[in-house]
Protein backbone atom coordinates (compact mmCIF):
# COMPACT_ATOMS: atom_id res chain seq x y z
CA UNK A 1 0.00 0.00 0.00
CA UNK A 2 1.38 3.61 -1.06
CA UNK A 3 1.95 6.08 1.65
CA UNK A 4 -0.56 8.19 0.21
CA UNK A 5 -3.39 6.46 0.96
CA UNK A 6 -2.96 7.47 4.63
CA UNK A 7 -3.13 10.52 3.88
CA UNK A 8 -6.95 12.68 2.89
CA UNK A 9 -7.96 12.68 -0.71
CA UNK A 10 -8.12 16.06 -0.85
CA UNK A 11 -4.44 16.50 0.34
CA UNK A 12 -3.76 19.76 -1.64
CA UNK A 13 -6.76 21.54 -0.18
CA UNK A 14 -6.17 19.64 3.72
CA UNK A 15 -4.86 22.14 6.70
CA UNK A 16 -2.84 19.47 8.26
CA UNK A 17 -0.92 19.98 11.47
CA UNK A 18 0.40 17.18 13.72
CA UNK A 19 3.37 16.75 15.75
CA UNK A 20 7.14 14.53 15.61
CA UNK A 21 9.58 13.56 17.25
CA UNK A 22 13.23 14.68 16.13
CA UNK A 23 16.82 14.07 16.95
CA UNK A 24 19.19 16.35 15.73
CA UNK A 25 23.04 17.29 17.80
CA UNK A 26 21.04 19.95 19.51
CA UNK A 27 17.57 18.42 19.27
CA UNK A 28 15.48 15.68 20.48
CA UNK A 29 11.65 15.38 21.75
CA UNK A 30 8.60 16.83 19.93
CA UNK A 31 7.91 19.53 17.40
CA UNK A 32 4.86 21.21 15.97
CA UNK A 33 4.86 20.31 12.38
CA UNK A 34 2.58 21.18 9.41
CA UNK A 35 2.24 19.27 5.72
CA UNK A 36 2.66 21.69 3.00
CA UNK A 37 3.11 20.75 -0.45
CA UNK A 38 4.28 17.40 -0.05
CA UNK A 39 6.54 18.83 3.13
CA UNK A 40 6.74 17.78 6.10
CA UNK A 41 7.59 21.61 7.99
CA UNK A 42 8.69 22.43 11.66
CA UNK A 43 6.82 25.64 12.71
CA UNK A 44 7.90 25.30 16.46
CA UNK A 45 8.85 28.70 16.35
CA UNK A 46 5.78 29.85 15.83
CA UNK A 47 3.71 27.55 17.82
CA UNK A 48 5.46 25.82 21.11
CA UNK A 49 2.50 23.53 21.44
CA UNK A 50 -0.62 22.25 19.60
CA UNK A 51 -2.93 23.53 22.25
CA UNK A 52 -1.48 26.98 21.64
CA UNK A 53 -1.63 26.54 17.53
CA UNK A 54 -5.47 26.12 17.81
CA UNK A 55 -6.29 28.58 20.21
CA UNK A 56 -4.89 31.35 17.83
CA UNK A 57 -7.46 33.29 15.55
CA UNK A 58 -5.34 32.96 12.42
CA UNK A 59 -4.37 29.08 13.11
CA UNK A 60 -5.31 28.17 9.81
CA UNK A 61 -3.20 30.79 7.97
CA UNK A 62 -0.42 29.50 10.35
CA UNK A 63 -0.83 26.13 8.93
CA UNK A 64 -0.85 27.42 5.18
CA UNK A 65 1.88 30.16 5.57
CA UNK A 66 3.95 29.81 8.67
CA UNK A 67 8.38 29.02 7.76
CA UNK A 68 10.15 26.45 9.24
CA UNK A 69 12.59 24.38 8.49
CA UNK A 70 11.38 21.41 6.05
CA UNK A 71 11.97 17.75 7.05
CA UNK A 72 11.34 15.94 4.37
CA UNK A 73 8.79 14.20 2.54
CA UNK A 74 5.37 13.37 4.10
CA UNK A 75 6.06 9.92 2.33
CA UNK A 76 9.65 9.63 4.03
CA UNK A 77 7.72 10.44 7.64
CA UNK A 78 4.97 7.86 6.88
CA UNK A 79 7.84 5.09 6.44
CA UNK A 80 9.89 6.59 9.43
CA UNK A 81 6.51 5.80 11.60
CA UNK A 82 5.40 2.71 9.72
CA UNK A 83 9.09 0.56 10.75
CA UNK A 84 9.45 -1.74 13.14
CA UNK A 85 12.50 0.99 14.57
CA UNK A 86 10.56 4.49 14.06
CA UNK A 87 14.06 6.64 13.14
CA UNK A 88 13.49 10.38 13.67
CA UNK A 89 11.48 12.11 12.50
CA UNK A 90 8.48 9.51 13.31
CA UNK A 91 5.16 10.99 13.81
CA UNK A 92 3.52 11.12 17.13
CA UNK A 93 -0.08 11.43 18.50
CA UNK A 94 -1.30 15.11 17.47
CA UNK A 95 -2.41 16.58 20.50
CA UNK A 96 0.25 17.67 23.55
CA UNK A 97 -0.90 19.49 26.09
CA UNK A 98 -4.61 18.89 25.89
CA UNK A 99 -7.35 16.24 27.99
CA UNK A 100 -8.17 13.11 26.40
CA UNK A 101 -11.87 12.60 26.51
CA UNK A 102 -14.31 10.62 25.07
CA UNK A 103 -17.76 9.71 24.37
CA UNK A 104 -19.23 6.27 25.62
CA UNK A 105 -22.53 4.26 23.74
CA UNK A 106 -23.29 7.27 21.16
CA UNK A 107 -24.45 5.03 18.37
CA UNK A 108 -27.45 2.27 19.21
CA UNK A 109 -25.34 -0.55 18.34
CA UNK A 110 -23.00 0.05 20.59
CA UNK A 111 -25.12 0.65 23.27
CA UNK A 112 -26.39 -2.71 22.67
CA UNK A 113 -23.22 -4.70 22.38
CA UNK A 114 -22.70 -2.60 25.76
CA UNK A 115 -26.14 -4.00 27.31
CA UNK A 116 -24.63 -7.40 26.42
CA UNK A 117 -20.96 -7.08 27.84
CA UNK A 118 -22.57 -6.01 31.05
CA UNK A 119 -25.61 -8.96 31.37
CA UNK A 120 -22.59 -11.45 30.21
CA UNK A 121 -20.60 -9.95 32.92
CA UNK A 122 -17.33 -10.45 30.64
CA UNK A 123 -17.87 -13.32 29.72
CA UNK A 124 -17.43 -13.47 25.78
CA UNK A 125 -19.20 -17.19 25.39
CA UNK A 126 -22.79 -15.26 26.41
CA UNK A 127 -22.37 -12.71 23.92
CA UNK A 128 -24.08 -14.40 20.79
CA UNK A 129 -27.01 -15.37 22.81
CA UNK A 130 -27.84 -12.65 25.05
CA UNK A 131 -27.70 -10.85 21.81
CA UNK A 132 -30.27 -12.27 20.20
CA UNK A 133 -32.50 -11.99 23.79
CA UNK A 134 -31.99 -8.40 24.13
CA UNK A 135 -33.20 -7.54 20.17
CA UNK A 136 -36.26 -9.68 21.40
CA UNK A 137 -36.62 -7.43 24.49
CA UNK A 138 -35.96 -4.29 23.01
CA UNK A 139 -38.00 -4.37 19.82
CA UNK A 140 -37.65 -0.86 19.26
CA UNK A 141 -34.63 0.88 16.72
CA UNK A 142 -32.79 2.74 19.03
CA UNK A 143 -30.99 4.33 15.89
CA UNK A 144 -33.99 6.50 14.79
CA UNK A 145 -34.62 7.43 19.00
CA UNK A 146 -33.45 10.42 20.02
CA UNK A 147 -31.80 10.82 23.56
CA UNK A 148 -33.96 12.47 26.14
CA UNK A 149 -37.04 12.50 24.14
CA UNK A 150 -40.59 11.38 25.67
CA UNK A 151 -40.24 8.22 23.59
CA UNK A 152 -36.80 7.58 25.46
CA UNK A 153 -38.52 7.83 28.61
CA UNK A 154 -41.41 5.90 27.62
CA UNK A 155 -39.13 3.21 26.67
CA UNK A 156 -37.40 3.50 30.02
CA UNK A 157 -40.21 2.99 31.93
CA UNK A 158 -41.28 -0.15 30.14
CA UNK A 159 -38.13 -1.65 30.28
CA UNK A 160 -37.84 -0.94 33.63
CA UNK A 161 -41.09 -2.72 34.11
CA UNK A 162 -39.34 -5.80 32.30
CA UNK A 163 -35.97 -5.76 34.44
CA UNK A 164 -34.06 -5.26 31.39
CA UNK A 165 -33.08 -1.43 32.31
CA UNK A 166 -29.19 -0.78 32.28
CA UNK A 167 -26.98 1.56 33.35
CA UNK A 168 -25.47 2.07 29.28
CA UNK A 169 -29.36 2.69 28.51
CA UNK A 170 -29.36 5.71 30.64
CA UNK A 171 -26.85 7.17 28.94
CA UNK A 172 -27.11 5.91 25.18
CA UNK A 173 -31.29 7.34 25.70
CA UNK A 174 -31.41 9.32 28.48
CA UNK A 175 -30.57 13.10 28.94
CA UNK A 176 -26.90 12.98 29.83
CA UNK A 177 -24.17 11.62 27.49
CA UNK A 178 -21.51 9.68 28.83
CA UNK A 179 -18.44 11.75 28.80
CA UNK A 180 -15.27 10.19 30.70
CA UNK A 181 -11.07 10.81 30.53
CA UNK A 182 -9.74 8.45 28.58
CA UNK A 183 -6.08 9.10 28.44
CA UNK A 184 -3.74 11.91 30.06
CA UNK A 185 -1.95 14.77 28.38
CA UNK A 186 1.07 13.78 26.38
CA UNK A 187 0.48 9.60 26.65
CA UNK A 188 -1.33 9.09 23.26
CA UNK A 189 0.55 7.19 20.63
CA UNK A 190 0.40 8.02 17.04
CA UNK A 191 0.17 6.98 13.63
CA UNK A 192 2.48 3.18 13.26
CA UNK A 193 2.90 3.01 17.18
CA UNK A 194 1.48 -0.02 18.91
CA UNK A 195 -1.22 0.12 21.07
CA UNK A 196 -1.40 -2.06 24.32
CA UNK A 197 -3.87 -4.02 25.69
CA UNK A 198 -3.98 -4.75 29.47
CA UNK A 199 -2.25 -8.41 30.19
CA UNK A 200 -5.59 -9.43 31.54
CA UNK A 201 -8.25 -8.98 29.00
CA UNK A 202 -9.00 -11.80 27.01
CA UNK A 203 -11.97 -10.01 25.29
CA UNK A 204 -11.22 -6.81 23.76
CA UNK A 205 -11.70 -4.46 20.49
CA UNK A 206 -10.52 -1.66 18.83
CA UNK A 207 -13.39 1.65 18.65
CA UNK A 208 -12.57 3.36 15.36
CA UNK A 209 -13.45 7.22 15.56
CA UNK A 210 -13.22 10.53 14.98
CA UNK A 211 -11.70 12.95 17.62
CA UNK A 212 -12.83 16.54 17.75
CA UNK A 213 -9.94 19.24 18.76
CA UNK A 214 -11.52 21.54 20.73
CA UNK A 215 -9.70 25.03 22.10
CA UNK A 216 -9.82 26.20 24.98
CA UNK A 217 -12.97 28.24 24.45
CA UNK A 218 -14.70 25.19 23.75
CA UNK A 219 -14.81 25.58 20.22
CA UNK A 220 -13.77 22.56 17.63
CA UNK A 221 -10.82 23.74 15.93
CA UNK A 222 -10.28 20.92 13.86
CA UNK A 223 -10.69 16.84 13.90
CA UNK A 224 -8.26 13.96 13.54
CA UNK A 225 -9.13 9.77 14.02
CA UNK A 226 -8.33 7.82 16.91
CA UNK A 227 -8.59 4.08 18.83
CA UNK A 228 -10.06 4.32 21.95
CA UNK A 229 -9.05 0.87 22.29
CA UNK A 230 -11.52 -0.97 24.37
CA UNK A 231 -11.41 -3.85 27.04
CA UNK A 232 -14.48 -5.66 27.07
CA UNK A 233 -14.43 -8.59 29.62
CA UNK A 234 -13.41 -5.76 32.04
CA UNK A 235 -16.01 -3.07 31.87
CA UNK A 236 -18.04 -5.78 31.44
CA UNK A 237 -17.75 -7.16 34.71
CA UNK A 238 -18.27 -3.73 36.24
CA UNK A 239 -18.91 -0.16 34.93
CA UNK A 240 -16.66 1.16 37.99
CA UNK A 241 -13.44 -0.52 36.24
CA UNK A 242 -13.69 1.64 33.61
CA UNK A 243 -10.42 3.57 34.47
CA UNK A 244 -8.91 -0.39 34.18
CA UNK A 245 -10.61 -0.84 30.87
CA UNK A 246 -9.72 2.65 28.94
CA UNK A 247 -7.02 3.69 30.58
CA UNK A 248 -3.60 1.95 29.93
CA UNK A 249 0.01 1.67 28.44
CA UNK A 250 -0.63 3.12 24.54
CA UNK A 251 -4.56 2.64 24.68
CA UNK A 252 -5.00 5.61 23.11
CA UNK A 253 -4.07 6.28 19.85
CA UNK A 254 -4.77 9.58 17.65
CA UNK A 255 -3.65 11.03 14.47
CA UNK A 256 -2.01 10.79 12.24
CA UNK A 257 -2.89 14.69 11.77
CA UNK A 258 -5.14 17.31 12.81
CA UNK A 259 -6.88 18.55 10.20
CA UNK A 260 -8.13 22.39 11.14
CA UNK A 261 -11.92 23.12 9.97
CA UNK A 262 -12.09 25.89 6.53
CA UNK A 263 -13.98 26.25 3.61
CA UNK A 264 -13.20 22.78 2.74
CA UNK A 265 -13.28 20.86 5.86
CA UNK A 266 -16.55 21.77 8.40
CA UNK A 267 -18.10 19.79 10.84
CA UNK A 268 -20.92 18.79 8.15
CA UNK A 269 -17.61 16.86 6.60
CA UNK A 270 -17.26 15.01 10.33
CA UNK A 271 -21.23 14.54 10.09
CA UNK A 272 -21.78 12.91 7.28
CA UNK A 273 -18.47 10.62 7.28
CA UNK A 274 -17.96 7.20 7.02
CA UNK A 275 -15.17 5.32 9.26
CA UNK A 276 -13.35 2.51 8.12
CA UNK A 277 -12.16 0.04 9.98
CA UNK A 278 -9.78 -3.17 8.75
CA UNK A 279 -7.87 -6.04 11.21
CA UNK A 280 -5.63 -8.23 9.66
CA UNK A 281 -4.08 -10.39 11.76
CA UNK A 282 -0.38 -11.40 11.63
CA UNK A 283 -0.65 -14.96 13.63
CA UNK A 284 -3.09 -16.53 11.48
CA UNK A 285 -5.34 -15.44 8.22
CA UNK A 286 -8.32 -13.89 9.61
CA UNK A 287 -9.50 -10.61 8.14
CA UNK A 288 -12.48 -8.02 9.31
CA UNK A 289 -13.59 -5.24 7.21
CA UNK A 290 -16.67 -2.96 8.77
CA UNK A 291 -17.41 0.65 9.31
CA UNK A 292 -19.10 3.40 11.08
CA UNK A 293 -21.48 6.19 9.64
CA UNK A 294 -21.87 8.62 11.46
CA UNK A 295 -25.10 10.30 9.81
CA UNK A 296 -26.00 7.08 12.79
CA UNK A 297 -25.04 9.24 15.56
CA UNK A 298 -27.39 9.39 18.60
CA UNK A 299 -26.32 12.78 19.90
CA UNK A 300 -24.60 15.98 17.46
CA UNK A 301 -21.33 16.58 17.92
CA UNK A 302 -21.68 20.18 19.32
CA UNK A 303 -24.02 18.71 21.83
CA UNK A 304 -21.37 16.11 23.18
CA UNK A 305 -18.84 19.29 22.78
CA UNK A 306 -21.30 21.38 25.15
CA UNK A 307 -22.02 18.70 27.94
CA UNK A 308 -18.05 18.17 27.98
CA UNK A 309 -17.05 22.14 28.57
CA UNK A 310 -19.25 24.94 29.94
CA UNK A 311 -19.67 27.24 32.83
CA UNK A 312 -19.82 23.52 34.45
CA UNK A 313 -16.07 22.18 33.44
CA UNK A 314 -13.35 24.39 31.40
CA UNK A 315 -10.53 22.99 29.89
CA UNK A 316 -8.07 25.85 29.72
CA UNK A 317 -5.74 23.69 27.37
CA UNK A 318 -8.57 22.50 25.02
CA UNK A 319 -9.10 18.88 24.60
CA UNK A 320 -9.68 16.16 22.30
CA UNK A 321 -13.07 14.32 22.12
CA UNK A 322 -13.54 10.97 21.21
CA UNK A 323 -17.31 11.14 19.39
CA UNK A 324 -17.90 7.45 19.61
CA UNK A 325 -18.95 4.51 17.41
CA UNK A 326 -21.15 1.87 16.26
CA UNK A 327 -18.85 -0.59 15.06
CA UNK A 328 -17.94 -3.42 17.71
CA UNK A 329 -16.50 -6.28 16.07
CA UNK A 330 -18.21 -9.25 17.20
CA UNK A 331 -17.46 -12.03 13.93
CA UNK A 332 -16.42 -14.88 15.57
CA UNK A 333 -12.55 -15.62 15.14
CA UNK A 334 -11.57 -18.48 17.61
CA UNK A 335 -14.60 -20.67 18.31
CA UNK A 336 -18.00 -20.57 17.00
CA UNK A 337 -19.90 -18.03 19.40
CA UNK A 338 -16.62 -16.63 21.09
CA UNK A 339 -16.96 -13.33 19.04
CA UNK A 340 -14.13 -11.32 18.05
CA UNK A 341 -10.82 -10.56 20.17
CA UNK A 342 -8.19 -9.16 19.32
CA UNK A 343 -4.36 -11.09 18.63
CA UNK A 344 -1.18 -9.82 19.95
CA UNK A 345 0.64 -8.57 16.39
CA UNK A 346 -2.84 -7.67 14.69
CA UNK A 347 -2.67 -4.61 12.31
CA UNK A 348 -5.42 -2.32 12.64
CA UNK A 349 -6.66 0.70 10.28
CA UNK A 350 -9.06 3.47 11.10
CA UNK A 351 -9.57 5.32 8.08
CA UNK A 352 -12.20 8.12 6.17
CA UNK A 353 -11.39 10.46 3.04
CA UNK A 354 -11.47 13.56 4.16
CA UNK A 355 -8.78 12.56 7.45
CA UNK A 356 -6.68 9.51 5.69
CA UNK A 357 -5.60 6.69 8.11
CA UNK A 358 -4.79 5.52 11.27
CA UNK A 359 -2.44 2.44 11.79
CA UNK A 360 -1.37 0.53 14.39
CA UNK A 361 -0.40 -3.03 15.50
CA UNK A 362 -1.53 -4.64 18.53
CA UNK A 363 0.44 -5.51 21.72
CA UNK A 364 0.23 -5.76 25.44
CA UNK A 365 0.91 -3.03 27.80
CA UNK A 366 2.80 -4.45 29.65
CA UNK A 367 5.42 -5.54 26.61
CA UNK A 368 5.28 -2.01 25.42
CA UNK A 369 7.65 0.76 25.76
CA UNK A 370 6.88 2.66 28.88
CA UNK A 371 4.96 5.88 28.89
CA UNK A 372 8.40 8.32 30.34
CA UNK A 373 7.72 11.69 28.10
CA UNK A 374 5.04 13.61 30.54
CA UNK A 375 4.68 17.33 31.22
CA UNK A 376 8.04 18.09 33.13
CA UNK A 377 9.93 16.27 30.62
CA UNK A 378 8.03 18.54 28.02
CA UNK A 379 8.53 21.44 30.36
CA UNK A 380 12.13 20.72 30.29
CA UNK A 381 12.40 20.33 26.98
CA UNK A 382 11.42 23.30 26.31
CA UNK A 383 13.59 25.05 28.45
CA UNK A 384 16.42 23.95 26.53
CA UNK A 385 15.30 25.22 23.48
CA UNK A 386 13.83 28.35 24.01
Amino acid sequence: MHTTTFLPEDLESALLAGRVWRETPDQSGPAIVVIRNGEVIDITSTCACMADLLDRDDATAVVARAEGESLGSIESLLENSLSSSPHAPYLLAPCDVQAIKACGVTFAVSLMERVIEEQAAGDAAHATALRQELQTVIGSDLSQMVPGSDEALALKAELQQRGVWSQYMEVGIGPDAEVFTKAQPFSSVGFGSSVGLHPSSRWNNPEPEIVLAVDATGQPRGATLGNDVNLRDIEGRSALLLGKAKDNNASSAIGPFIRLFDEHFTLDTVRKARVSLRIEGADDSFVLDGSSDMRQISRDPLDLVRQTVGPHHQYPDGFMLFLGTMFSPILDRDGEGQGFTHHVGDLVTIATPALGALVNRVDRSDRLPPWTFGIRQWHAHQARHR
